[in-house]
């Protein structure tokens, strides 16, 4: 699945919290909610969350975390986290919320968020807020740093879960919510209603003058499949059992032979499903993690062990003859990660290959 919340910062450093009536178990969160199959991207899905609840229109700033977690009580969700411009209190003191969805809301600090959230969101929330903006969009697995996240956070242990003792709300009424009140779907019977992506995790491997590693796919029964086309080694995330970057290494050591462990996370791209963009030849949306490999040498490429029911070829290609290969949404999205390599921080957030705060209509791939 998809989420998608929102960190709205004040002057003084804190963070607004929400208090859902609805959730007995753990009624904190933060600003947001789960994707739809209408929503053009997760960044998208945040603006409507909010909208929804809150009762206007926010403005968004960079994604703040992606963090992939695990669950034996539900699938997967893939969690964006994006930060907004810090309210005034004028703007805070005007929401008008849906009180189906938000029973009052507070600012909290940093540590008091950490003790009232959930343990899994209190550890997302709480590395967005101590890491430096610069190294954004941080990359989590579990809610744990991953990737170029270690040389920014330091290990800590987990905070007591308190929720909201000793907090006053604003906008509703700090109690919990009557026994009257059921939510109108059990847990079990709201998961499976869920609309579900797919995720992919490719990997970009260069020769030392630069040539992009490709691979050509067999073709196969399905949409897109009947002619052999290019792409950067990877393919599926198991979704009930692995995280992005042991898929990553998985899919490199099945396609090609290579033990190989994956380097930044470079790219996110969102590539959004027919009901977004009527379009697209796809039933549903898909999460494309680009991590880096690193530069490949003769001597690595004369080992590799192709997977026959998988890929005809690979191939080193100029720039140039990359984005002939490619679809267009496919070289959009390598050269993103290639530029990627050459700046600090996080991965690019893409849409159809295109930068996520103003992406074009995505073209079909």
């Amino acid at each position: 699945m998809a989420a998608a919340g929102v960190l709205f910062p004040d002057g003084q450093g804190r963070v607004l919290v929400v208090r859902l009536p609805y959730d007995r178990k753990h009624p904190v969160a933060i600003p947001g909610g789960g994707w739809e199959p209408g929503d053009l991207s997760p960044r998208r899905t945040a603006v409507r969350e909010i909208a929804e609840e809150l009762g206007f229109t926010p403005r968004l700033g960079p994604l703040a975390c992606i963090d992939w977690t695990l669950d034996d009580s539900r699938p997967p969700i893939a969690a964006h986290l994006y930060w907004a411009e810090p309210l005034t209190p004028e703007q805070a003191a005007a929401f008008t919320p849906d009180s189906a969805e938000v029973g009052g809301w507070a600012w909290l600090t940093p540590e008091q968020a950490g003790h009232a959230l959930p343990p899994r969101l209190s550890r997302r929330v709480g590395a967005c807020l101590r890491a430096p903006r610069s190294a954004g969009p941080l990359e989590l697995e579990d809610s744990l740093p991953a990737g170029h996240t270690l040389d920014h956070l330091a290990a800590e242990p987990p905070v007591a879960y308190t929720r909201l003792t000793g907090v006053a709300l604003t906008g509703g009424a700090d109690r919990p919510t009557p026994e009257a009140a059921d939510p109108p779907l059990d847990r079990a019977t709201y998961i499976a209603t869920r609309p579900r992506i797919r995720a992919k995790a490719r990997t970009l491997f260069t020769a030392e003058d630069g040539r992009v590693l490709l691979v050509r796919l067999r073709p196969w029964d399905g949409p897109g499949g009947e002619e052999p086309y290019w792409v950067l080694p990877g393919g599926g995330i198991e979704a009930d059992r692995e995280l992005p970057r042991a898929a990553a290494r998985r899919e490199v050591r099945e396609e090609l032979g290579w033990e190989c462990e994956p380097g930044r996370l470079l790219a996110l791209d969102w590539l959004p499903g027919r009901a977004a963009d009527p379009a697209s030849r796809r039933e549903t949306a898909v999460l494309v993690y680009v991590f880096d490999g690193g530069a490949v040498t003769e001597e690595q490429l004369a080992s590799a062990v192709l997977a026959e029911d998988e890929l005809v070829e690979l191939r080193l290609c100029d720039p140039e003859e990359a984005q002939r290969l490619l679809s267009a949404s496919s070289w959009a999205r390598t050269a993103a990660a290639l530029a990627a390599r050459h700046r600090p921080g996080g991965p690019a957030e893409l849409v159809g290959g295109r930068p996520a705060d103003r992406p074009e209509r995505p073209r079909v791939s």
